[in-house]
């Protein structure tokens, strides 16, 4: 089992502004260059990058999809107290 992942999210206040971000996505649309964008996250200014880190360091709702979900394909939106999560796995070691 994956102790440890690398991933890249997309932080947003509302779920419709979530869901124009996963069709942008789905259409070919560049993660990082989104997150610049969008993301009300301080990683947003790193395109997303979270860098690596353990299982149990993020909140519950998002550490499950992190060490669940396929890698590279974005899921979401999450919704958590910090708001809407548009989240790429990068790996799991």
């Amino acid at each position: 089992m994956a102790k440890t992942a690398a991933a890249m999210h997309i932080l947003v206040k509302e779920e419709a502004q979530a869901q124009e971000i996963m069709t942008l996505l789905k259409n070919g649309g560049d993660f990082e260059k989104l997150a610049k964008k969008h993301s009300t996250c301080p990683s947003g200014k790193k395109g997303g990058h979270l860098g690596e880190f353990k299982q149990g360091a993020m909140v519950p709702a998002f550490d499950k999809v992190v060490f669940s979900a396929p890698l590279i394909e974005p899921q979401g939106p999450l919704h958590t107290q910090f708001g809407y999560h548009i989240i790429k796995i990068l790996y799991r070691n």
